[in-house]
């Protein structure tokens, strides 16, 4: 069966309530987890946080970060939460310290942003954990993928890539799905698919060509402040995407060629000659 992740990213925009809302919408919609993002802002946006940036939270870049974050408290509710309602739940680090941080929750896979595939150090340290993680290729050269597959080889951490275009939304010219196929036979790992398409039929064409996962944002409303919100399904939407690509197995079938039950009676009505 297909491994649906909604990712709440930073839609929660700070906002614990909000977050816990997302998780049970992305619940109410059948998802099998939801993820988070974890950054330090410290070391991811070093020397930037001064940088110019309307926001909601103050005019820089570093005041919009920080009011992203969650605190330890926050967290701590975010697991509680999860826990409470069934939903599994993880998050993709964006450093080391973070990454030790999120250690704290046992969460049960790991996930390495498309941004971070050129940091083999990071790529190490991931891999180091042993849990099973997903590995995004956005913005990757098949070499790269190639480098970061090769410093996480571990049987204890098995990758799942995942196909991905790293634009928000992406137009559906750009999704490339034919990349799976690509992906499928240069790498002995499971393929999965990262959308950021405005839309749910991409997500459906990429499990029938192949995906074993995959990770959709979802969003209470499209219309919302923050970057990844246009590229998120909001609720009814995701609920739709889970419904079709539940259906997809019993649609494709087995491949052998027969007659069904129905088909028969079809048959004596169509077929008058044969009744002769």
């Amino acid at each position: 069966m297909t491994f649906i992740v909604a990712e709440l990213g930073i839609n929660h925009n700070g906002s614990l309530e909000l977050a816990k809302k997302l998780i049970e919408a992305a619940k109410w919609a059948g998802a099998d987890a939801v993820k988070f993002q974890k950054r330090t802002v410290l070391i991811v946006y070093a020397g930037q946080l001064d940088q110019p940036r309307e926001s909601p939270w103050g005019t820089t870049l570093g005041a919009q970060k920080y009011g992203l974050e969650f605190n330890r408290h926050q967290w701590d509710q975010i697991a509680i939460h999860c826990e409470s309602i069934g939903m599994p739940w993880f998050a993709s680090a964006w450093d080391i310290p973070a990454l030790e941080f999120l250690r704290k929750y046992e969460c049960p896979y790991n996930k390495i942003a498309s941004a971070m595939v050129t940091n083999l150090k990071f790529v190490r340290a991931v891999a180091s954990e042993g849990k099973p993680m997903f590995m995004s290729t956005a913005m990757c050269t098949m070499d790269q993928i190639w480098q970061a597959v090769s410093s996480s080889n571990s049987p204890h951490a098995p990758v799942t890539l995942m196909h991905c275009v790293g634009t928000y939304p992406c137009p559906e010219a750009d999704l490339n799905l034919s990349c799976i196929k690509t992906l499928q036979e240069e790498f002995e790992t499971p393929i999965g698919y990262s959308g950021h398409e405005a839309s749910v039929s991409p997500s459906v064409m990429a499990v029938v060509l192949g995906a074993v996962a995959v990770e959709r944002h979802i969003t209470l409303d499209r219309s919302m402040y923050g970057s990844d919100q246009a590229a998120s399904l909001e609720p009814h939407g995701f609920k739709s995407l889970v419904d079709q690509i539940r259906k997809i197995p019993a649609i494709l079938g087995d491949g052998i060629k027969r007659i069904t039950e129905g088909e028969k009676a079809v048959a004596k009505k169509l077929r008058y000659w044969e009744a002769k």
